[in-house]
């Protein structure tokens, strides 16, 4: 009031003044006195306004319409736009111009009374559960600009109505795998329409040749759809083109339109042929490009060389041959390759020494491949490198010891090569490493004991290589390790007391070598074999799921990960082992497999009651005695049983349900075992069938995989796939959205 006062008596003072008679002073001194007060006026028409009645009254409909248990619609009261969340309103009138509640746990059908929003221009629900059709009265929204329902549940096809929203800028529906039909055609009609993202859902058909000649377009994003036709160039300066994992076919184009804007390019998991055209080397801007998952083939042309921005190149998964690209892209001190995937094809030759000069690099991935060589000494000059996989190709020579240079590295991986040597201790300057998967090559020599400095090791798999010596008890310093194979080398001496000290332990494989004497039950009375697998997993029963992942580019864009499928359990066979079998090993509930087969095990069956997840148990080809007494079948997932060739005696009767397993129980000789047509006498037990099973078996010491292979007439392979072969690996290298 008083200010109100105190203005009317200025502007009553200033034009009564004696400088008011000239007209110029007059002007110049009114336009001083808005100067000086309007602040206070616009500071006046700047309160929050008050939600037009109309749209609060749409607004509480759609409250009451759908369940929100996270209460995140509890400020929608009163009639101050600026109280409600996810709210903005038009300043005087009230009117909503945007309503943004992503990630909110709210569900239900949208309530078309959302389209009396006769203003409204941003609508983002993404990120909730909401069900149903999209409300094609949502055409009627004419002022919408931004369209975001991603990560819904909805159903149906794009309304037709959606036509009619000609301001529209961004629609965003991904990941709403209930969305199916047709990519409509008169999206090429909106003409500002700028983002399309329609990926995750079920949409099929060709794309609309409207989009291709649509000029405001920039990003279009169709990933994991069911798009068919071929592949054809856009007409117009695109930045993001994604249609990965669908099923186009057809050849690359050249993209010229694009050529001064394209950044990211997805074309993995389709059926693109022919090769890799030079003119891609003419997108100036591109950082990501991914073709992975076709039938490209042919040779790379020295002529293609990215710029210095390309960050991601991915060309895994097709057929591309001869030699490695010596130079794949410009490189800078600032900028260059951060991912190069050239896995999963006919690449043969030498490793080129010019990738050492990608100093960017933090993941390099040549695995599956027909190089060979050396691995290259400079390879420790990529001091950022964090995955190295290079397994499944010819490489020779040794481990260079310059790769300690990698002093970031989390996953070392060159299995299944030629190389030898032994293993360096320095190596144990790579303390960050969690995998280091050495396994089917030729190196030879102890385990250092510097390697227990790696105390980040979760992965260990030295497997079948000519590596010998006694085990040490600084390894248990691998106080994170979740998997450990030795299997199939010349490893000796008694097995150590620590051998079950691991905490995290899930699988350890120490088949096929030369230890001997008892094996220990020390740390067996603490439960071992810890189920580290989480609620909802999709990993198959009777597998466990090791991911170790590691970003390789700032922000989270990708993303590094291994998967080791491995049943939780013990390998010993196809060793020299005396003595009884510990009790203790039969109380670790969480054990899926265990093989003890090939040794010289001695004394009676332990009972399997407190084995409720086993699923594969061999026990053969030892010195076993006694009866096989109880119902050795107890376990409810036991699918492979394995008690052959011990010195088991009595009577199993067919109540004990090992009609299941056929062979089980063959080369007893003082074994009975019943059948609903054969009844055994305890005085008199028939050896002639024995006989023949002896036969038909081939002596000498065999691994678990040949025990399977021949079980294979009686046996499901899919079962044996998961219970007898050794392991499963994966690698993926994915972008995330």
């Amino acid at each position: 009031m008083l200010g109100s006062v105190f203005i009317s008596h200025f502007k009553v003072a200033l034009l009564h003044s004696p400088f008011a008679e000239n007209a110029m002073v007059k002007t110049a001194y009114l336009t001083l006195f808005f100067f000086l007060f309007s602040p206070s006026l616009l500071l006046a028409q700047s309160q929050p306004p008050e939600i037009d009645p109309q749209d609060k009254a749409s607004l509480l409909i759609l409250r009451v319409s759908i369940h929100d248990p996270n209460r995140s619609l509890s400020t929608w009261y009163g009639s101050s736009c600026s109280n409600w969340t996810g709210l903005a309103c038009q300043n005087p009138t009230g009117k909503v111009v945007s309503l943004t509640i992503p990630a909110s746990n709210l569900s239900g059908q949208i309530h078309p009374s959302l389209c009396k929003l006769t203003s409204l221009q941003i609508l983002d629900l993404s990120g909730n559960n909401f069900s149903g059709n999209i409300p094609a009265c949502f055409g009627a929204l004419r002022d919408l600009r931004t369209l975001n329902l991603s990560r819904n549940g909805l159903v149906g096809s794009v309304p037709g109505t959606f036509v009619n929203l000609k301001e529209l800028r961004e629609l965003v529906l991904s990941e709403n795998r209930g969305l199916r039909g047709s990519v409509p055609l008169w999206f090429g009609d909106l003409m500002y329409l700028e983002r399309i993202d329609l990926s995750f859902c079920l949409f099929s058909g060709e794309i609309p040749e409207t989009l291709l000649y649509l000029k405001s377009l920039k990003v279009l994003n169709l990933e994991s759809n069911n798009m068919t036709g071929t592949l054809r160039d856009f007409q117009q300066p695109l930045v993001v083109l994604n249609l990965g994992s669908n099923r186009l076919s057809g050849t690359l184009p050249c993209f010229y339109a694009s050529r001064p804007s394209l950044s990211v390019l997805n074309l993995a998991d389709n059926s693109l042929v022919g090769g890799l055209p030079s003119c891609l080397g003419s997108l100036s801007e591109l950082t990501h490009l991914n073709l992975s998952f076709n039938a490209l083939s042919y040779e790379i042309s020295p002529r293609l060389i990215f710029s210095e921005k390309l960050v991601m190149l991915d060309l895994s998964h097709n057929g591309f041959s001869g030699r490695l690209p010596s130079r794949i892209s410009e490189t800078t001190d600032k900028l260059g390759l951060i991912l190069l995937d050239l896995s999963y094809n006919r690449f043969s030759g030498g490793i080129p020494l010019r990738i050492t000069e990608l100093t960017s690099l933090q993941a390099l991935r040549l695995s599956h491949n027909l190089l060979t060589g050396d691995i290259p000494a400079r390879i420790g000059n990529l001091t950022y490198l964090q995955v190295i996989d290079l397994s499944h190709n010819a490489l020779t020579g040794p481990i260079p010891l310059n790769i300690v240079g990698c002093f970031q590295l989390l996953a070392l991986i060159i299995s299944n090569n030629n190389l030898s040597g032994e293993i360096q201790p320095e190596l144990d300057a790579l303390d960050s490493l969690k995998i280091l998967d050495i396994s089917s090559n030729r190196i030879s020599g102890e385990i250092p004991l510097t390697l227990a400095g790696l105390k980040s090791l979760e992965i260990v798999d030295i497997s079948s290589n000519n590596l010998s010596g006694s085990l040490n008890e600084a390894i248990t310093k691998w106080s994170n390790l979740k998997y450990l194979s030795l299997a199939r080398n010349k490893f000796s001496g008694t097995l150590p007391s620590w051998l079950f000290k691991f905490d995290k332990i899930q699988m350890m494989d120490y088949s096929s070598n030369r230890f001997s004497w008892f094996i220990p039950d020390d740390n067996l009375n603490s439960t071992r074999f810890k189920d580290f697998r989480t609620a909802g997993s999709s990993v198959p029963p009777g597998k466990v799921e090791i991911k170790i992942s590691a970003n390789v580019v700032a922000k989270e864009e990708l993303a590094f990960s291994y998967d080791l499928l491995s049943m939780v359990g013990i390998d010993l066979s196809d060793n020299l082992l005396h003595g009884e079998i510990p009790e203790a090993l039969f109380r670790q509930k969480n054990i899926e497999y265990l093989n003890l087969s090939y040794n010289f095990l001695e004394g009676q069956l332990p009972r399997l009651e407190k084995l409720p997840r086993l699923k594969a148990l061999d026990l053969s080809h030892n010195s076993l005695s006694g009866q096989v007494t109880g119902n050795v079948s107890t376990p409810p997932g036991l699918t492979l049983l394995n008690l052959s060739h011990n010195c088991f005696s009595g009577i199993v009767t067919e109540k004990e349900g090992l009609g299941k397993f056929p062979g089980a129980l063959v080369g007893n000789p003082e074994l009975c075992v019943e059948t609903s047509g054969n009844k055994c006498d305890p005085a008199n037990i028939d050896a002639s069938q024995e006989e023949i099973y002896q036969n038909e078996l081939v002596e000498g010491p065999i691994s678990i995989w040949i025990f399977c292979l021949s079980a294979f007439i009686s046996f499901d392979f899919g079962v044996l796939g998961i219970f007898c072969s050794s392991r499963a690996r994966s690698y993926i290298l994915q972008t995330k959205g």
